[in-house]
């Protein structure tokens, strides 16, 4: 049996799973197993299929007939040009974060970055890769998320201005920054449960704070000010009906030019607000500590 025929053979099995293309998921799942790009697979369909080969690729379209994301089954997700390793320990990065990088692009490039709950860290080694000089510290509370962002870090090879911190949001943070940066957990649980099956393959502690959606702004928005630089900036990833009460956050916080900014589907999607520093009294006192 050649792939063609294999692949023909399963494809009733993606019946019932949300994709735009059967057909593409298949080849997908066949290149990853010959180890060819996907996109070379058309040159491999009439190869005959080994044993070995034929096990492998039937295991994963079980996993994708159980709604299993094709980034979970292959391990890996393009994100701004770059691949990157995922696994269950990560959230996908998806295309609608890449908006949140083109708005820091638009900055003059930035010495130091804070990427708060880092997950694969799509966000922050991508702002190391695009911004050779700037020195970035990436936090996730999760060691697992740690040590795929790691094994990210050195695939795109930006190990020299790069640092991991175990953190729950600020706790172990010291220093100051002129970027910080985050996707937090903001889907609610309420929206959680209702999520397209595909989606519940990420971490749940990755998509929904428990609560509504919005408890992470609070504390990014509340204790920001104390680790930027006055005129550094806050940009936050959002859920698409967050856009007034994430800006609100800001600007009761004390930042100014606070924007919501658009994905590619129009959709509300980053909250960026610029730090004067004139809050920052205010911002110190609402830990008890000083800032370092």
């Amino acid at each position: 049996m050649n792939w063609q025929e294999l692949i023909l053979s399963v494809r009733h099995r993606l019946s019932a799973v949300k994709t735009e293309d059967v057909m593409r998921d298949l080849r997908i799942l066949a290149a990853h197993v010959i180890e060819v790009d996907a996109s070379r697979m058309t040159l491999h369909m009439h190869d005959d299929v080994s044993a070995n080969q034929r096990e492998l690729f039937e295991a994963l379209v079980g996993g994708r007939s159980a709604h299993m994301p094709i980034s979970k089954l292959i391990k890996r997700r393009l994100f701004w040009g770059r691949e990157f390793s995922v696994d269950f320990d990560v959230l996908d990065p998806r295309a609608d974060t890449e908006t949140l990088i083109a708005a820091c692009l638009e900055l003059e490039p930035k010495s130091n970055v804070l990427d708060l709950g880092t997950g694969s860290g799509a966000i922050g080694l991508t702002l190391a890769a695009e911004w050779p000089r700037a020195n970035v510290l990436c936090t996730d509370i999760s060691e697992g998320a740690l040590t795929i962002a790691r094994q990210n870090m050195n695939q795109i090879g930006v190990a020299d201005t790069v640092r991991f911190q175990v953190s729950d949001w600020f706790d172990k943070v010291i220093g100051t920054y002129d970027l910080i940066v985050s996707n937090p957990p903001y889907i609610s649980l309420d929206e959680w449960q209702t999520l397209d099956l595909e989606v519940q393959f990420d971490p749940k502690i990755a998509l929904t704070d428990n609560g509504d959606g919005l408890s992470a702004y609070r504390i990014i928005a509340a204790q920001a000010g104390a680790y930027l630089e006055k005129g550094g900036h806050l940009i936050v990833e959002i859920g698409h009906q967050q856009g007034r009460a994430v800006r609100a956050l800001f600007d009761s916080a004390g930042f100014t030019q606070v924007k919501c900014l658009p994905d590619m589907a129009g959709r509300d999607r980053v909250v960026s607000g610029l730090w004067s520093g004139e809050h920052a009294l205010a911002v110190q006192n609402y830990r008890g500590f000083s800032r370092v």
